[in-house]
């Protein structure tokens, strides 16, 4: 586990993008299996990929977009063990990787970036193909 004190900013750049912060299983559960709509789900991480593109990323296409998810939740790796082994879970059979980022719709997921579609790539790009999952899922 990380020091909360560490990724609290981590936490908050989310939270104040629109995020709700989910670290249990209940709350997963919750807003991806017993919530009609579209669930985007953020594993967050302390990366420097999660600092440099996927946190931008996620802010700029959930403000950029017409077509909004109706819930936006995040998870942090390390420390909300809970609630990201159950998104997780969920996102199978993508292998667990940190930060990623799923799209959900009707508890059926719809759209997946992993760790490796994050790497190396800008936030403008990432932003680009969640805006168009969005688009066609939202």
């Amino acid at each position: 586990m990380y020091p909360e004190d560490l990724i609290a900013p981590m936490r908050q750049d989310l939270v104040e993008a629109g995020f709700i912060e989910t670290r249990t299983a209940v709350d997963v559960e919750k807003y991806i299996n017993k919530t009609p709509g579209t669930t985007l789900v953020v594993i967050n991480s302390v990366c420097g990929c999660a600092a440099g593109s996927a946190r931008p990323a996620v802010k700029k296409a959930v403000t950029e977009t017409s077509h909004k998810p109706t819930n936006m939740i995040t998870a942090f790796a390390g420390n909300d063990v809970e609630g990201v082994n159950t998104a997780r879970a969920l996102m199978a059979p993508f292998p667990p990787s940190s930060p990623s980022m799923a799209l959900f719709k009707d508890g059926v997921l719809v759209h997946m970036i992993e760790r490796h579609h994050i790497e190396g790539r800008t936030a403008d790009m990432i932003a680009d193909n969640l805006e168009q999952a969005f688009e066609e899922h939202c």
